[in-house]
């Protein structure tokens, strides 16, 4: 009689899991129905393949039925951070009554995730990978910190092979990239009209449409100037810079004045550390420092803190 009931009970644990499993696969299909289409547009507004969005939102929302989904609108789990101003919501996680971003709506959530791995400085690399290699995406997830889970890039994987997740990937165009690739697509050897009396001796490139060069071992901002038939203030003005400086080899130079906002799709960028320099982040995307000042009325001599947001834009 003993075994008979444990046998019962064991039948019984045997198809409510079944059940659980069939549940969960036509809810997960049903997911991938009603966000696909979102996904291939964050695609091709941010490069983030739509199968690495679809099988992270599945993973971390349980296809839509947690708590942070149902609620509040975060199918990705992303925390609050210094730089979110808008409403959260307190859960449990890595530690208790951590902070999660609350949004209005799904596209907001799914928007918030594409920038988020866009415009932080420790995805980037992400982007020089191909748009179809869904593994290296993964395994990069991880190795970037998004997720804690040490199994977290196989979890997106089977999600990503079983419901074959790579279809949403193809045919796609990538309107605009990541900082990281916009930023190579436009440092490239140019050419000049006749009426720009730069010197043909070196190779002059382009960030943001703005002529510059690289330094080289000896140069000084003069030096420079004086090949290129800049005066000297005209030059440290370009390269927002007071006095010149030591220049170490591989260091860009403007040689025109830098634009008032960056290459269109760069709309922001998110500080990466604690004390990073706005000169920095002018420089390395072509802006104008008094331009992003002005633009996120910043106050001179305040540092910038890290997953600050800086309009670009």
């Amino acid at each position: 009689m003993k075994r008979t009931i444990i046998l019962l009970f064991a039948s019984i644990a045997l198809a409510f899991a079944a059940a659980a499993a069939v549940d969960m696969v036509a809810a997960r299909k049903a997911y991938i129905d009603k966000y696909s289409a979102l996904a291939i547009t964050e695609m091709e507004r941010t490069g983030v393949p739509a199968s690495i969005t679809l099988a992270q939102g599945l993973l971390e929302s349980g296809a839509g039925r947690s708590t942070l989904a149902t609620k509040a609108h975060n199918h990705f789990g992303i925390k609050c951070g210094k730089s979110w101003k808008g409403p959260n919501m307190k859960a449990d996680d890595d530690a208790p009554q951590e902070c999660f971003r609350a949004y209005s709506k799904d596209e907001d959530s799914f928007r918030d995730h594409s920038d988020f791995l866009r415009y932080y400085d420790r995805y980037k690399f992400l982007f020089d990978l191909d748009l179809t290699d869904y593994k290296g995406w993964c395994y990069g997830l991880k190795q970037a910190g998004y997720a804690t889970d040490p199994n977290y890039a196989p979890k997106l994987i089977a999600l990503i092979e079983e419901y074959d997740l790579t279809r949403f990937d193809k045919g796609a165009v990538v309107k605009v990239e990541s900082p990281d690739q916009l930023e190579k697509a436009v440092i490239m050897p140019i050419s000049y009209d006749e009426q720009f009396r730069f010197s043909l001796e070196r190779t002059i490139y382009q960030k943001n449409g703005v002529a510059c060069i690289y330094s080289v071992a000896g140069d000084t901002y003069d030096s420079i100037a004086l090949i290129y038939d800049l005066f000297p203030r005209e030059i440290l003005r370009f390269n927002d810079l007071k006095e010149p400086e030591t220049l170490l080899p591989g260091t860009v130079v403007y040689i025109q004045a830098k634009k008032s906002k960056a290459a269109k799709g760069l709309d922001k960028y998110i500080v990466s550390e604690d004390g990073e320099s706005l000169r920095e982040i002018s420089q390395r995307f072509g802006v104008k420092m008094r331009s992003i000042e002005k633009r996120n009325k910043l106050k001179k001599g305040v540092p910038l803190v890290m997953e600050q947001e800086l309009r670009l834009r």
